[in-house]
């Protein structure tokens, strides 16, 4: 029996041992520790201890569960110290978890062991960068042309002629064309997915075109002198104004912008002023003329709403005017002869984006200052329209080379694309899908890209079967976290639960609405449909009212429970908009803007109070995505939810049939991404294991 026992013990070690050795000739370690020789020749046991650390920890990142990886790859340092694909993997636990700081350490040490080559140095540079500085269009810079939409391919006409652009939320533009008189809408790469003769009778020599508060798109029409409204698939709806020098008619309608209150404001070349409809197309009244103030419009052309002002650009002065809307002249934006020959005006952040010649400037909407934002050299061009797209470039139509530049910062044409895999899902193995979030080094997202735009490969082989299976960008659904500050004074508690109703039934049971009330400590009250909440009391809620409100605490427990969530997600704080003064000692504000934006979690803020928020709020709205309301605006707060869902998302699903072997799951296997974007692009490599057999 004894004897027995003995060979049984025997042969359980001489199997541990074995499996310990596989996994590590399975592991990608590649330290002198994992290849360090131990007694009789076998590996050391440290490094298969190593593995299945590892190995747990990967597993943990992609469930989500950061700080539970963290733990695992740290197990797994303390058997193989210098172990590099430890430290980088740990590296992006930290950066998801919003620890940043932490993960450029552990990066940088693996950087500088020569682990990772340009492409770990690429994302520490990124990383770093993004930490000193945020993402808001705060100064104007340079651009130059990273790509363009030409009007013609080989002998092909595609458009005739732009002279002005409008980009949509999911990347793709419309163009208008002055000379083939059509509507061309087309993607991000260039392709054509609709076009558009316009009216019924067709359109006669449109000319600019914008975005109503409605959704729709408004096109002057300089021939036919009338506004015209498509919806937002470019079907005519209807069409407004006549010739003439009444009220309510035109001669050579120009350029459109629109007020808060939906009003229409159109420059009248031909009258020399400004028509104003109201948001059906009646005819309201007219301005421009010469006042005992006011020399009057010689030329009309660009029109801007900036800071509750109207301003107005005039080809013959080459100046900026303001005005109030009602026509009330304000004074001068930009003197006299500032500009040669001034054409679309496009408001961008604090600034305006104006068109001169070959010239496209940024000027400051406040104070009038002019920067050179790009221009198209000493070849003839003449740029009449110049829009911001959803990713972070500039449009800028060319009548003369009749094409359609796209401008980009320098540092992003240089810098290339950002591009993280996520996570992989590799539970159906052989079949395997990515989570590819790709933006710019800014932080924004870029959206529109398609299969065409993607190449996956393992072991650097393309993969095969790779299918697109869809972006973010397109998604309606969003799970939305309320986050109920307990501070607030029971003056606001009728405020506090219209809110909550208002937003709960602004979701139409749609998605995953959680509740959670920041107190001494977070807790959670509430999760499930949001028709559960549409008649919110707050007396439902177990959380006491308190003196003190740990809303570090309260945004962490918030995003944890969105990580799994819908890919379109968001934190909505209701607050008054002050903070306890240990608000946020636990962790920094840094760390949890960091911990929001790297998992694609947007905060909005929806203010009980008049005041202005606290430093501290102001700081995680300006630097999160994500906007701030006030309870009573006057268009509700149903709004928020579908500003939020329009929120651009640079999250990409694509899945292939893996042709790699998984040693019955012990093998860590690796794969790549490179995203292409016109003359950008960006790549990841990462690994993962397959199920254990």
């Amino acid at each position: 029996m004894k004897k027995k026992y003995i060979l049984a013990m025997c042969a359980i070690t001489f199997a541990s041992a074995l499996s310990l050795s596989s996994q590590a000739a399975l592991s990608p370690f590649t330290s002198e520790e994992a290849r360090l020789s131990g007694a009789a020749g076998a590996l050391p046991a440290s490094t298969g201890l190593a593995f299945q650390e590892f190995r747990r920890g990967v597993q943990a990142y992609y469930k989500g569960s950061f700080n539970d990886a963290i733990l695992e790859f740290e197990k797994a340092l303390s058997y193989l110290p210098s172990e590099n694909i430890i430290l980088d993997w740990l590296g992006k636990a930290y950066y998801r978890s919003g620890i940043e700081g932490a993960a450029l350490q552990q990066w940088q040490y693996a950087s500088d062991a020569g682990y990772g080559d340009l492409l770990l140095q690429n994302r520490i540079e990124i990383v770093r960068d993004r930490r000193i500085s945020d993402n808001a269009y705060d100064t104007p810079v340079r651009y130059t042309e990273s790509g363009s939409f030409p009007g013609k391919n080989g002998e092909t006409l595609i458009f005739s002629q732009p002279v002005s652009v409008l980009p949509n939320a999911d990347g793709s533009t419309w163009i208008l064309a002055y000379g083939s008189n059509e509507l061309v809408l087309m993607d991000v790469n260039g392709f054509i997915i609709n076009r558009t003769g316009g009216p019924l009778n067709g359109f006669d020599r449109p000319l600019d075109m914008i975005r109503s508060l409605d959704g729709s798109i408004v096109i002057s029409e300089a021939s036919g002198d009338r506004v015209s409204m498509f919806d937002k698939k470019g079907h005519f709806i209807k069409s407004f104004g006549s010739k003439g020098a009444g009220v309510g008619n035109m001669v050579g309608p120009q350029f459109i912008a629109q007020d808060a209150d939906g009003n229409f404001f159109v420059t009248d070349f031909g009258n020399a002023r400004v028509d104003v409809f109201d948001k059906d197309g009646n005819a309201l009244f007219y301005f421009g003329r010469r006042t005992v103030d006011f020399d009057g419009f010689k030329a009309p052309t660009g029109i801007a709403f900036a800071h509750g002002a109207l301003l107005v650009a005039d080809a013959v002065s080459g100046a900026i005017y303001r005005f109030d809307t009602a026509g009330n002249y304000l004074g001068l934006l930009c003197r006299e002869h500032t500009f040669k020959h001034p054409e679309a005006m496009k408001a961008w952040g604090s600034y305006l984006l104006v068109c001169d010649e070959n010239h496209v400037y940024s000027v400051d909407s406040t104070t009038g200052a002019v920067f050179e934002s790009a221009n198209t050299g000493n070849a003839p061009s003449h740029i009449t329209a110049a829009v911001p797209d959803a990713n972070g470039n500039v449009l800028a139509c060319d009548f003369v080379t009749n094409e359609v530049y796209v401008l980009s910062k320098m540092s992003e044409l240089i810098g290339g694309l950002f591009v993280q895999i996520e996570r992989v899902i590799s539970d159906e193995f052989p079949k395997v899908t990515l989570e590819v979030k790709v933006e710019n080094r800014r932080r924004q997202s870029i959206v529109g890209l398609k299969d065409v735009n993607f190449f996956v490969t393992e072991r650097k082989a393309a993969v095969e079967d790779l299918h697109f299976d869809g972006a973010t960008y397109a998604n309606d659904v969003a799970d939305i976290t309320l986050l109920i500050d307990r501070t607030v004074d029971r003056r606001y508690n009728e405020s506090l639960e219209a809110a909550v109703r208002e937003l709960s039934h602004a979701m139409d049971g749609k998605g995953t609405l959680r509740v959670i009330s920041a107190g001494t400590v977070p807790i959670m009250e509430y999760s499930g449909s949001p028709r559960g909440c549409e008649q919110f009391s707050l007396s439902a809620l177990k959380n006491p009212v308190s003196p003190y409100c740990k809303l570090d605490s309260a945004f962490r427990l918030a995003a944890n429970g969105l990580i799994n969530a819908e890919k379109k997600r968001a934190i909505v704080l209701i607050s008054e908009g002050e903070v306890s003064p240990d608000a946020f000692s636990n962790y920094g504000l840094s760390d949890i803007a960091a911990y929001l934006n790297n998992n694609s979690i947007a905060l909005s803020f929806v203010s009980l109070s008049q005041e202005a928020a606290s430093q501290e709020l102001s700081y995680l709205i300006d630097n999160t995505e994500g906007d701030a309301y006030y309870v009573y605006r006057s268009q509700g707060l149903s709004g928020v939810i579908s500003d939020i869902i329009d929120i651009p998302s640079g999250l990409y699903r694509l899945s292939y049939t893996s042709l790699l072997t998984t040693e019955f799951g012990q093998a860590f296997l690796p794969v790549e991404v490179e995203a292409y974007l016109m003359n950008r692009s960006g790549r990841d490599e990462t690994g993962y294991f397959a199920p254990l057999q």
